[in-house]
């Protein structure tokens, strides 16, 4: 900007100058207009101020994209942990239906090492129906991770047929983990749901009383919650 002063001092000294040139007078400097190298000085400085302001006004808009970016990803990251806390807050105790057969599929079944995409699967109660449509406000819901995205899935139905297709929705992007701890009525904690020890009859109906969430990020690393399971 020092620079920038000098040269519009320069410039000013070359104008007010102008008639004194050859002896001349002010009204005859007047009508001669602009010398060459007056409108050449003139040029540069506007050229070094349009540079200073187009670059103030790109850091400016580069520092609001960041800004807006990070505002994004933190109502993400929120609305994914408040989702996750409503729905396992209201976890009912029923299972459903295998797709083929006659067995149950427990109302909890979360098991790590099976190798099943759905980290965790449950029904959970307080499925809105703005709509009054004929079907039950229970919902049956799973989550997994597929190409570092977390994704809900839910089914229209809570005893489905094998042509049954889940509605899939991406809640958060750049996901490395999610894990998740279940606490029995005895206060113990298990990683997977229903833990061993319970019959055949009693474990697809078991309940866990919290539940302990881990959600490991790439940029914001891991996120814990703990919800209690209402009832």
């Amino acid at each position: 900007m020092n620079r920038v002063t000098a040269l519009s001092r320069m410039f000013m000294s070359a104008a007010n100058s102008r008639g004194s040139v050859g002896g001349g007078s002010p009204d005859s400097a007047r009508e001669s207009g602009f010398t060459l190298v007056e409108l050449l000085v003139a040029i540069f400085i506007f050229a070094i101020v349009s540079a200073i302001a187009m670059g103030g006004y790109n850091q400016l808009v580069k520092q609001s994209d960041i800004v807006d970016a990070g505002a994004a990803r933190t109502r993400a990251i929120q609305s994914t942990m408040q989702r996750m806390n409503l729905d396992f807050t209201s976890l009912e105790p029923r299972p459903v239906r295998q797709p083929l057969g006659d067995g149950l599929l427990p109302a909890l079944r979360s098991d790590e090492k099976s190798g099943s995409p759905e980290l965790v699967e449950f029904t959970h109660s307080s499925w809105s129906n703005p709509a009054g449509l004929p079907r039950s406000t229970l919902q049956r819901v799973a989550y997994r991770i597929e190409d570092k995205k977390l994704i809900r899935d839910y089914w229209l139905a809570l005893d489905r047929t094998m042509t049954s297709e889940p509605e899939s929705a991406v809640l958060l992007d750049d996901v490395k983990s999610l894990k998740f701890r279940f606490m029995d009525p005895n206060r113990a904690w298990h990683e997977q749901w229903p833990p061993l020890g319970y019959s055949p009859g009693e474990a697809p109906w078991v309940r866990p009383i919290a539940i302990e969430i881990t959600l490991d990020l790439e940029d914001w690393g891991e996120l814990k919650r703990l919800v209690e399971v209402a009832g």
